[in-house]
């Protein structure tokens, strides 16, 4: 079988998908909070678990560590990432989004992208988000973060254009997770949901993929919007 990893396994949509992948892949998995990950291990009969902070010094020696544990890696899906409601602009918010969203993400997607380079390809999955279509007056740093996830997987595909790399932007809208506290949202679908989607554009080797699929409709439509009503959206 295949090997893949995910980064940001031990919760919400992560979680779900090492249960669809577990199907078809070899899994490593990777998050900061180890007992839970074991936990998640456990669920889908056995997984090579690190435990991985995006935002530490460590962070690609132990991504590295955790390959070399599975005997190289076919597919990296990159699943961590914060957004916190900030609609007074606190600092602190702002900085520890930043740090997971882009220092962490792009630190793990440089080191699966060596590792692609290094073998004979593989597949590059990061999570971005609709909200990377329109900033956010309520989590400024949380659209500004995913706008940058989209802008960077388009810059590594069109780097891997002439090798055997594949990478997928994966856009969610609304997903019943704990990172997303409010009930009864427009569209908003469960982590099986989303995990299952995303199979699909994995196995179809996707260049961006809506999930659901039915934001993409949203997506065009903020497009057209005026900026008085583009803000209310999101």
């Amino acid at each position: 079988m295949p090997n893949a990893i995910i980064v940001g396994a031990s919760s919400g949509i992560g979680r779900a998908l090492a249960k669809e992948l577990s199907r078809d892949y070899d899994l490593g998995l990777a998050a900061r909070r180890i007992e839970r990950l074991k936990a998640v291990g456990e669920d889908i009969g056995g997984a090579h678990v690190a435990k991985i902070d995006v935002t530490e010094a460590d962070a690609r020696e132990r991504f590295d560590d955790l390959v070399e544990s599975l005997g190289g890696v076919d597919l990296v899906v990159l699943s961590s990432g914060i957004g916190r409601y900030n609609p007074d602009l606190e600092w602190e918010d702002e900085r520890d989004t930043i740090d997971v969203n882009v220092r962490g993400f792009t630190a793990l997607a440089t080191a699966a992208m060596e590792q692609f380079e290094a073998s004979d390809g593989g597949h590059l999955v990061g999570l971005s988000s609709v909200a990377s279509e329109v900033g956010s007056p309520t989590m400024p740093a949380y659209s500004a973060s995913k706008a940058y996830v989209s802008r960077y997987l388009e810059g590594l595909r069109y780097r891997a254009d002439d090798d055997d790399v594949a990478v997928t932007d994966i856009r969610p809208g609304f997903v019943d997770t704990p990172m997303s506290p409010e009930a009864d949202r427009f569209w908003e679908c469960s982590p099986e949901t989303a995990a299952s989607q995303i199979t699909r554009a994995i196995e179809k080797e996707k260049n961006v993929a809506y999930v659901t699929r039915r934001w993409w409709l949203v997506s065009k439509v903020l497009g057209l919007l005026p900026d008085r009503y583009r803000a209310s959206v999101m």
